[in-house]
């Protein structure tokens, strides 16, 4: 069946798992200097979106879904923070972190149903909204990585 023909869950799982896929190779064919190279004002680089969306899936799945605190999790207090690379971050550790947290996150929210609810700054939101969610916010991302690695293609032809 393909997604176009699935049922909801599926093409809510399938259309995750898409721009998961994207926010994965973001890192493809990248060295670790590339990786880290650092081409706009923010903190934003081709690393820095992957290990971010490593902390998207914790805050989403592992916590929000599976009702784990952020704290016993590990995940940094803001946003801001799960852009920040530690000298150890390699393109091999933080692709393996991210298809880790992907797992992870596709075996808590298989054991809810999509109209589960689950807190969300003093509302509840549905595991649809946070499939929903994700899609979006993964997108985004996967999109400014298109950018950085256009820029950084772009400078090895110059150079």
């Amino acid at each position: 069946m393909s997604i176009g023909q699935a049922d909801e869950r599926a093409l809510l799982e399938g259309m995750v798992d898409l721009q998961r896929g994207e926010i994965s190779g973001i890192l493809e064919d990248l060295d670790d200097e590339e990786a880290r190279r650092k081409l706009v004002p923010s903190l934003t680089t081709p690393l820095g979106l992957v290990k971010h969306a490593t902390f998207v899936e914790k805050v989403w799945f592992h916590s929000r879904v599976a009702n784990v605190p952020r704290k016993e999790i590990g995940l940094p207090d803001t946003v801001d923070e799960s852009f920040v690379l530690a000298p150890e971050d390699t393109v091999e550790s933080v692709r393996a972190a991210y298809l880790a947290a992907c797992e992870h996150s596709r075996e808590v929210a298989a054991a809810h149903e999509l109209d589960e609810e689950f807190p969300w700054h003093g509302k509840q939101v549905t595991l649809r909204f946070v499939y929903v969610h994700m899609v979006q916010e993964l997108a985004r991302h996967a999109g400014h990585g298109d950018i950085l690695i256009e820029q950084i293609r772009a400078a090895r032809q110059s150079s």
